[in-house]
């Protein structure tokens, strides 16, 4: 039966099949194994064990059932999978788990499922970050209305919107490409952490067995890989998901009904609500940034579990087996909710030009100010002059222009053809060339990634 939600409603198959329990005892198969060659090319057991012990170290010889059968009697988790693993080798189970503790397992194990969840994440960064270099090109001259403050302060655009997202999503996707070097380690070190265990061949059997893996192994661990390594990945992923709410944040807000200059998609047979036919609510939107606040709470038991007692202790685990498999299935989900949100993204340009007109002109007084002072008006002078006429101008719920032409001072130092070119469209500065820019070096990183 299904209780999280993660079992049956947020994240794809995909990603879920990593965290599933048959995936997780693959990989712990998978480093006993690698521990069983590494031994054999040592020549600390038969090159024949190693290979009978390589053959059956997967689950259709192993069954999940049978080790959870062991579990129950013995109540550790690793020594069932041990001995469910003996069981099937037959003679050459003796060498089974030879040297080893059971974190060097579990954590090994661990840098294989993180290393097949990051895939999947940067797959994800790289789909968004097109669809959003996309968009940051197609609304480069999409004049809109800047806010600050939540309100109205000059006119910015859509592509410096959508490039601003795309800059950031670059950034996740350099985050994750450092993060796999410390991330994507495993160990083979015995109780302490000294391979005591291992004689003086230790350093090699580790060096062996990550080889054997694909992953680097660790300069020194206590029993385990320190946590630093484990509340990074969080922090980075919790990263991933403020971005993420970031941008769901924007949307919603810029899809209620009094500004509605953007919506989310809306299917033709999808419903807003229970007993309001008309709602058309920005649910997907929604969803990810309340994933979002999942993904927050997990950093701190990720950042709780790297001070443990004396070489460690167990307070991490039971966290991590929550924390890890949710964060990445909840990223997971929000990254494909967003494609579907920015990919079929609506726009309403007739309410996006009604906004930036809203104030009638009133975003128009800070470029009034500048053009007073560039004709040779002091600034603070040109500023408190601006200041009082835009007061006015709010007050008695008229055009900002209007009330400056009747300005006597203003008179003085703008004609007729400045007012004319006093327009929001005329306001966006180097907007279109810093999209550009930002679209020129996401498409440098695209070549790199390429070569």
């Amino acid at each position: 039966m299904a209780v999280h939600p993660i079992d049956y409603r947020y994240g794809s198959e995909e990603m879920r099949r990593i965290w599933d329990e048959e995936n997780k005892l693959q990989k712990l198969l998978d480093v006993e194994a690698a521990l069983a060659r590494a031994h054999a090319k040592l020549g600390n057991i038969p090159e024949e064990s190693a290979r009978v012990i390589s053959e059956r170290a997967n689950t259709k010889w192993v069954k999940l059932e049978r080790v959870k059968e062991i579990e129950s009697e013995i109540h550790h988790d690793i020594m069932a999978v041990v001995k469910a693993l003996s069981e099937v080798c037959g003679e050459h189970g003796k060498y089974v788990h030879l040297g080893a503790t059971s974190n060097d397992i579990i954590d090994t194990a661990n840098a294989l499922l993180i290393k097949e969840s990051i895939a999947i994440i940067e797959k994800d960064l790289r789909e968004l970050r097109s669809i959003l270099k996309k968009l940051a090109e197609e609304h480069k001259y999409t004049v809109c209305i800047g806010r600050t403050h939540g309100q109205h302060a000059v006119p910015t655009t859509y592509g410096m919107k959508f490039a601003l997202w795309l800059d950031e999503i670059q950034r996740h996707i350099d985050r994750i490409e450092e993060l796999k070097e410390r991330a994507l380690v495993g160990q083979m070190s015995g109780a302490v952490g000294t391979m005591a265990s291992f004689g003086d061949k230790g350093l090699e059997i580790q060096r062996l067995v990550m080889e054997d893996l694909d992953l680097r192994p660790a300069r020194i661990s206590s029993q385990i890989i320190q946590r630093d390594v484990y509340a990074e990945l969080m922090m980075v992923l919790a990263l991933i998901a403020s971005t993420l709410d970031k941008i769901a944040l924007e949307i919603r807000n810029l899809q209620r009904t009094e500004i509605l200059e953007v919506s989310e998609p809306f299917g033709k047979k999808q419903v807003g609500s229970s007993t309001m036919p008309h709602k058309r609510n920005p649910i997907r939107s929604e969803k990810v940034s309340g994933l979002a606040r999942v993904l927050y709470s997990n950093v701190i038991p990720a950042l709780l579990n790297n001070p443990l007692w004396h070489e460690r202790d167990l307070t991490n685990s039971s966290v991590e087996r929550v924390i890890l498999p949710e964060s990445f299935v909840l990223l997971d989900e929000m990254l494909k909710s967003m494609k579907k949100v920015l990919s079929g993204l609506e726009f309403f340009p007739e309410n996006i030009k009604r906004n930036l007109y809203m104030t009638h002109n009133l975003i128009m007084a800070e470029p009034l100010m500048l053009k007073l002072t560039e004709r040779g008006m002091g600034r603070q002078e040109a500023h408190e002059l601006v200041r009082g006429l835009a007061m006015k101008a709010f007050y008695e719920k008229r055009g900002l222009m209007e009330i400056a032409k009747e300005s006597e001072e203003v008179r003085k130092f703008l004609s007729e053809e400045d007012f004319e070119n006093l327009k929001p469209e005329n306001y966006i500065g180097l907007a279109p060339q810093i999209v550009d820019n930002v679209i020129a070096y996401i498409g440098e990183k695209e070549r790199k990634e390429g070569m």
